[in-house]
């Protein structure tokens, strides 16, 4: 049965199909996760509906604890004791997560509005003007750079920069102190170029992007010299 094409509809045809189709596929691992989870990794990453993390990890339910907002931020601790800040105690402290990934992306609206916070186009917006002050340092990166002279390089420059800083920010949260500490616990920015296709690692000692490739090929390297 078909109704339309509202949104809601489409939505709930999903549901439906999810239940006769995909849930009874998969139904061991669904009873599996219905009394506890064990997630490997926080993924922060921004409130962007281009944005699937579970797809672009090929990862399925229970792996990934998931934290979404605009402009993927990280508030360092004190500074705002709010959902963020409570999902990553919850995940280090509690959930004992192994890896803390924060993904910033390409074409971002969130960077945008961060090039200029006092454009009269966030005067309607003063909770996203606010929230993105948690990124101004990022801003600074780029200098005396105008809103109106930046184009999508810039934006992709602040973008990575905004993901270094939100690991600076990370690393205030006395969750994630104590796991560093212990060797618990293992942090890393990535950056999504959506029309490629593509994720990038932030190397934050070089301040340059990596492929995941070169990446591997060296994890796998001092894997096998640990061995």
């Amino acid at each position: 049965m078909a109704c339309g094409r509202d949104t809601l509809a489409k939505l709930l045809g999903g549901v439906r199909k999810f239940e006769t189709d995909v849930y009874p596929e998969s139904a061991e691992l669904f009873e599996s996760l219905a009394s506890s989870q064990s997630p490997s990794t926080l993924f922060i990453t921004c409130a962007d509906s281009r944005i699937s993390p579970s797809l672009i990890t090929q990862t399925e339910p229970g792996e990934l604890f998931i934290v979404r907002n605009v402009g993927n931020i990280v508030p360092a601790y004190g500074e705002m004791l709010g959902g963020v800040s409570s999902a990553i105690e919850y995940a280090v402290g509690a959930l004992k997560v192994k890896n803390v990934i924060i993904c910033g992306h390409s074409n971002c609206g969130a960077m945008g509005a961060l090039m200029d916070l006092n454009s009269p186009k966030l005067d309607n917006l003063p909770t996203v003007k606010s929230w993105m002050r948690h990124g101004e340092a990022a801003r600074a990166a780029l200098g005396d750079l105008k809103a109106e002279d930046a184009g999508p390089e810039d934006i992709r420059s602040l973008a990575e920069y905004n993901v270094m800083l939100q690991l600076v920010h990370l690393r205030t949260h006395p969750a994630v102190v104590r796991a560093l500490a212990q060797g618990e616990l293992k942090l890393q920015g990535w950056f999504y170029d959506i029309p490629k296709g593509e994720i990038l690692i932030i190397d934050e000692s070089t301040r340059k992007t990596r492929t995941v490739e070169s990446v591997l090929e060296e994890m796998c390297a001092t894997e096998g010299q640990a061995a």
